[in-house]
């Protein structure tokens, strides 16, 4: 079952889409702490509509324990990743690491050994990034595509 971790996020609408987004595609969400909010705030809910009972959510102090919680490969997706996401071979049991809103993904993760890989989102010259729950949706649904959509109909 693939899973998105979100180390760090600061916007709550960003985390309420992706929280649905994960509902949707029956993916595990894990939020690093700390949080630029309350998993309450109105943003949030809103955002998230109905699917917050649906999704599978769990919150983790920090990235050490993260990390003790879970199997599977952690790919880091970064704008200095050298891949493109749709070249990856993805595994069932990935876990798609993204960074926080302002700064993106750390160096500390990216040279990691707990992350596996590091891969990016092509996009034109002169860009920085996309908008978090963008860039979650596209690089998640190139994985699910990878598993054949399994679970989905």
């Amino acid at each position: 079952m693939l899973a998105v971790c979100l180390f760090e996020p600061e916007i709550p609408p960003n985390t309420g889409n992706i929280i649905r987004l994960c509902a949707n595609t029956g993916s595990d969400l894990h939020l690093i702490e700390p949080l630029g909010f309350s998993l309450d705030e109105k943003a949030v809910k809103r955002s998230g509509l109905d699917y917050h009972d649906l999704a599978r959510l769990k919150v983790h102090s920090n990235w050490g324990a993260f990390r003790e919680s879970v199997s599977g490969r952690c790919i880091g997706v970064s704008t200095k990743g050298a891949q493109h996401h749709a070249d990856f071979q993805f595994e069932p049991d990935d876990i798609l690491l993204f960074g926080p809103e302002t700064r993106g993904l750390p160096d500390i993760l990216r040279t990691s050994p707990n992350v596996d890989a590091l891969i990016r989102i092509p996009m034109t010259a002169n860009t920085r990034s996309l908008n978090l729950s963008n860039a979650v949706a596209i690089v998640l649904y190139e994985a699910w595509r990878q598993m054949h959509f399994q679970g989905g109909h």
